[in-house]
């Protein structure tokens, strides 16, 4: 079995890297009848020397390959037929942009893997990006604090060489005495926490934020049920809100009344409530300054997220009255910063746990049978034809929705 990593062609370029070259090394190891192959990149943040320094195959053809293992969509022309892909494809929820695509993938004969389905037995997602999306999420919220009140300046992630260095800009920096929320508990909310919790900003329970004044900032972590309740009055569940989010109606109004920032790391499905609308946000108790809106919904459930910001331009004004865009600057002005891409601001750190958990939970499935069954879970194209848990892209792929 020969695995290649793919340069990534996609524009703009992402820097990241399913397997870095201390994932192929591991792999290699764990695993004795594996082959790799480095298709030469001059993009990635791994040079080709650091593949070539551990003895790793670094080509410009990787046509001999089974495997073909990427980051980002790979464009149509540059597939190679009766291969087995693993990328995102940005299909699965029938994005317009991408039928070509996922056609292409079915006329070449490709298996494809999406990464956003490689799951394990109670479909929880194996791998992602979510934590440092959350890490870099928060730290951008955290800059964008130092602008928006002027207090501080702190240089941009990207700008960064990894980790240890964006710790130490946080440690120079002092909080103004703000209220905080950051929404969400897993691996965004997590990543994110762990900025807030570097700072040694105070965490306090829901009661304790919504009444009482501080000296010092401070923040909340919520829960679904912290910020939905059901419409009949019922006691809730977070399976049964999942399960029937139209049921539930929102509360988190009661927060925008006292805090100042909003760090948004939830996940949001199809029909939950939104947090806040347009209206809401022109109310004069409304009191939310600056959104980190992780998630990215656009136009959606945190209403002033009214597009996408770019890692080189990562904050704009949302004016509530107009509900237009503005400066972020302007008095007005909720600031928004909402890359979409934010673990691409740490791409070496983001590449090597995403690695890690790659060789760890799903390479092993390629020499045991699949025993666990991740890869089957995971097919989601085989033989020219949509496999039966990806058949409900069938009207998508032929262009009828």
């Amino acid at each position: 079995m020969k695995f290649a990593v793919i340069k990534e062609q996609k524009t703009p370029p992402d820097k990241r890297v399913v397997l870095t070259p201390t994932a192929c090394q591991n792999l290699l190891q764990n695993h004795p009848k594996a082959e790799i192959s480095i298709e030469s990149s001059d993009i990635r943040a791994f040079a080709d020397s650091e593949y070539d320094a551990l003895g790793l195959e670094v080509s410009n053809t990787i046509h001999d390959a089974d495997v073909m293992i990427g980051v980002k969509e790979v464009p149509v022309e540059a597939l190679i037929p009766n291969k087995s892909y693993f990328f995102f494809s940005h299909t699965i929820k029938k994005q317009p942009y991408n039928r070509k695509l996922l056609q292409a993938i079915l006329d070449k004969n490709i298996t494809l893997y999406d990464h956003e389905t490689l799951v394990d037995k109670n479909h929880n997602r194996l791998i992602g990006f979510g934590y440092y999306a959350g890490v870099v999420g928060a730290y951008n919220g955290i800059r964008t604090i130092g602008k928006k009140w002027n207090s501080f300046e702190l240089p941009k992630a990207a700008n960064l060489k990894g980790r240890e260095e964006l710790n130490a800009n946080l440690n120079t920096i002092s909080l103004p005495n703000l209220k905080i929320i950051l929404t969400g508990t897993g691996r965004v909310g997590q990543g994110a926490k762990e900025i807030l919790d570097f700072l040694n900003i105070k965490q306090v329970d829901v009661k304790t934020f919504l009444t009482q004044p501080f000296s010092e900032p401070v923040y909340v972590q919520l829960d679904v049920l912290d910020y939905v309740t059901r419409h009949d009055g019922t006691k809730g569940s977070k399976s049964d809100f999942f399960a029937n989010p139209a049921d539930y109606k929102s509360s988190f109004l009661r927060y925008t009344t006292v805090a100042d920032v909003f760090i948004a790391g939830h996940f949001y499905g199809k029909g939950a409530p939104y947090f806040f609308s347009r209206e809401d946000a022109k109310a004069n108790n409304f009191n939310l300054k600056v959104v980190a809106d992780i998630s990215c919904d656009i136009d959606g459930p945190v209403a002033c997220t009214i597009r996408p910001s770019t890692i080189d331009d990562p904050i704009y004004g949302y004016d509530p009255e107009t509900e237009l865009e503005t400066s972020f600057d302007n008095p007005k002005a909720i600031a928004v910063m909402a890359v979409d891409n934010l673990p691409c601001e740490l791409p070496r750190d983001a590449s090597e746990g995403f690695g890690k958990t790659f060789v760890e939970k799903i390479i092993p499935s390629f020499f045991n049978g699949d025993e666990d069954g991740v890869l089957s879970r995971a097919k989601m194209t085989e033989n020219g034809q949509l496999t039966p848990t990806f058949s409900y892209l069938k009207n998508y792929v032929e262009g009828l929705e």
